[in-house]
C-alpha cells in the first residue's frame, strides 16, 4: 500500500474516532456521561435502563474496536498484531462489562472511581493508546 494512502487512511480512521466521541450523545444511550461530568459525588445515580446501557456500550465498544483494529493493521501490516488485538479487546470487554454490570446493579455503593474508569475503558479507545506503543516496541526489539 502506498505510504501517502496509508497516512490518509490513518487520518480518516482517527477522524472517525473523533466523530464517535463528538456525537456520543446523539448515537448512544448513556445517562452516565452527564452524571460523571457534574457533581456525581453529591448527586444520586440517575435512573438507568441497564440493558439499554449495556447494549449501547457494546455497540460503541465494537465501533471503537473495529476502528482500532483498522489503525493497527494499516500502521503495521501484521495480521498477528490484529489478531492479538482483537482477542485482547474482546476478552477485555467481557471482563469489564461483567464488572461494570455488577457495580451498576449495586448503584456504585463501593465507590465511584472504579466504575468511572471501567466505563472510560469501555466507551473510549484507550487500548489503542496502549497497543500502538507496545507494537512499536515489539517491532523494534524483534528487528535487532
Amino acid at each position: 500500500m502506498n505510504k501517502s494512502l496509508r497516512i490518509i487512511l490513518i487520518f480518516i480512521l482517527f477522524g472517525l474516532l473523533f466523530l464517535v466521541r463528538a456525537y456520543e450523545m446523539d448515537l448512544f444511550y448513556d445517562p452516565l456521561i452527564e452524571y460523571f461530568q457534574n457533581d456525581y459525588l453529591y448527586k444520586p445515580i440517575p435512573e438507568i435502563n441497564s440493558w439499554h446501557l449495556v447494549v449501547d456500550m457494546l455497540f460503541r465498544y465494537t465501533i471503537n474496536s473495529l476502528i482500532t483494529l483498522g489503525i493497527i493493521y494499516i500502521i503495521f501490516h501484521n495480521k498477528k498484531y490484529v489478531k492479538f488485538s482483537g482477542f485482547l479487546l474482546m476478552f477485555s470487554f467481557m471482563i469489564m462489562i461483567a464488572i461494570f454490570s455488577m457495580l451498576l446493579r449495586t448503584n456504585f455503593e463501593a465507590g465511584y472511581l472504579f466504575p468511572f474508569y471501567i466505563r472510560r475503558f469501555i466507551v473510549h479507545p484507550l487500548f489503542l493508546l496502549i497497543l500502538l506503543p507496545a507494537f512499536f516496541y515489539h517491532q523494534r526489539i524483534t528487528k535487532k
